[in-house]
């Protein structure tokens, strides 16, 4: 486990979270907050969070949504163990189990009303990360594809999947929807207005009959370029990463 010099303690939602992080591991950043601000889920419904690290993703949402039924799947116990601590920091009441997505622990095979994930970015082969807890935590052990078909296991007939991918993989990931899953809806996002999208968040339902959806992108800084040692986000950013706010409303 991280002794306490190891990590750091970081504030997202403006505040109104506080996570310990390590200092020279995998920390979040935007992605988990953004892939908590698209998942629909109500008061009263499960989510299971795969891969949750130290659980920025299902924090943010259980803050912004009370009353969820959360649950988390860690691979790595140090970050398992920091994602209950960070719960518990948060108020919160959240399962977490650790385990591997190719073998579902016991305590979660069952199903869940919302399902999201952020799978490892980087594939099996290339330069590691000077840290291995980091490295571990991004780079692919099991494919995409594996992750998918992890996910779409635990989403109950009617229930929802939502994952942020690299925009480079927006083919492998629809591919891996399958045919169970539809009412696909592509969410890019966008660095800055102009600029291509460097991730897409995808949101689908088991047993969806509507059309596949390109929506506009979700552009998260304002001005061309950095304007200095100072926050920049477009007010659409801004009321997600500093008032909690929820993106479900750009879905329909």
């Amino acid at each position: 486990m991280f002794a306490a010099a190891e990590l750091t303690d970081d504030a997202f939602l403006g505040g109104r979270l506080r996570l310990w992080q390590p200092r020279d591991g995998y920390r979040a950043a935007t992605d988990p907050v953004l892939l908590a601000a698209c998942c629909d889920a109500q008061a009263g419904q499960s989510v299971l969070d795969l891969g949750c690290g130290a659980g920025a993703a299902m924090l943010c949402l259980g803050l912004r949504v009370p009353g969820l039924r959360l649950a988390g799947l860690e691979l790595q116990p140090p970050y398992a163990d920091l994602a209950r601590r960070n719960a518990a920091r948060a108020g919160l009441d959240c399962e977490i189990v650790e385990g591997s997505i190719a073998a579902m622990p016991l305590d979660l095979r069952r199903d869940f009303d919302h399902v999201m994930t952020n799978p490892p970015y980087y594939p099996a082969h290339g330069t590691p990360a000077r840290d291995p807890g980091r490295d571990r935590a991004l780079r692919e052990e099991l494919g995409l594809a594996d992750w998918t078909g992890a996910a779409l296991r635990r989403v109950r007939p009617g229930g929802w999947l939502t994952m942020i991918l690299r925009a480079d993989r927006l083919g492998e990931g629809l591919t891996a929807l399958g045919p169970k899953m539809g009412s696909v809806a592509i969410l890019p996002l966008a660095a800055r207005r102009g600029r291509e999208a460097g991730r897409v968040v995808i949101r689908a339902r088991k047993g969806g009959r509507a059309a596949l959806r390109l929506l506009a992108p979700f552009v998260i800084h304002e001005h061309d370029c950095h304007p200095g040692d100072r926050e920049h986000h477009t007010p659409e950013a801004d009321a997600v990463f500093r008032h909690a706010g929820g993106l479900s409303r750009l879905f329909g």
